[in-house]
């Protein structure tokens, strides 16, 4: 049997047919929680990334009544703060916070030299136990960072803790593919020609959750099935806005998202 792989039987005297089906499904295999290592960081930097922060800036900022006060959870290097800062105007300012020393330190650069300093603050800190006060942000926003967690009930717990009343949870990552076959598809496709950088895009995929998982533990915290969708064949994207008492969401702007074939 294949790493990942399980095997899902359907005897004989569960459907009825003589013959036993065996279904090959994909399980998930973790990857490190924190890319703490310079030499790591480094090479995520260097990565084209353009294409698919473009999508998610143009995505996120189709939503009305953003606010001006936002999170971005696992930032990375920031670019996609940088990105929106692109886009918007002066009065939007985006907290950008990361677990990782270096990812922040090659950040510190990065908006330097775009000239956002004013407009982006970095912070070093764990998605799953935040430091902000309640109802802090007007949008809470995370790109590729679901997939690194072990656990995923507390993140998105406190995504919504520090989330103001009727703001805007906006977040995508990959998601699993459901066989092997499917996984070295994306891999061929999009994992580039570089045998690391496939290596890592695999290993990412594998990490990843599917679609149906997100929606079952968003669930509890009053995120219903239609604010997470697949929108493109590899990306899962959650875009919901909060109630007054955000005991229950609601899609946000599903309807302006588009296909990201990226």
């Amino acid at each position: 049997m294949a790493a990942g792989i399980a095997e899902a039987d359907l005897s004989a005297s569960e459907s009825g047919n003589s013959n036993q089906i065996s279904i090959p499904m994909l399980n998930r295999i973790l990857e490190p929680e924190v890319m703490d290592d310079r030499h790591e960081a480094v090479a995520y930097n260097d990565m084209d990334h353009r294409e698919v922060n473009e999508r998610f800036a143009s995505d996120l900022i189709a939503i009305r009544q953003l606010g001006t006060d936002w999170l971005d959870i696992g930032t990375g290097t920031a670019l996609i703060p940088i990105e929106l800062c692109k886009r918007t105007d002066s009065s939007v300012r985006i907290m950008a916070s990361d677990a990782s020393y270096w990812m922040l330190e090659i950040a510190r650069y990065n908006i330097e030299i775009h000239q956002c300093i004013a407009r982006v603050q970095l912070h070093q800190g764990d998605a799953k136990k935040m430091v902000f006060e309640k109802n802090f942000f007007d949008t809470v926003f995370s790109n590729s960072l679901v997939h690194h967690l072990p656990e995923h009930d507390q993140f998105f717990r406190e995504s919504i803790r520090v989330l103001r009343p009727n703001g805007v949870l906006f977040m995508r990552d990959l998601f699993r593919p459901e066989t092997e076959k499917q996984l070295d598809e994306l891999v061929k496709l999009y994992g580039g020609e570089d045998e690391c950088g496939r290596d890592l895009f695999r290993q990412s995929l594998l990490a990843a959750l599917t679609v149906d998982e997100v929606k079952e533990i968003v669930k509890p915290l009053g995120i219903p099935a239609e604010c997470v969708t697949a929108t493109s064949d590899r990306h899962w994207t959650l875009s919901a806005r909060a109630d007054g008492g955000k005991s229950f969401f609601v899609p946000a702007a599903l309807e302006q998202i588009g296909d990201t074939t990226l």
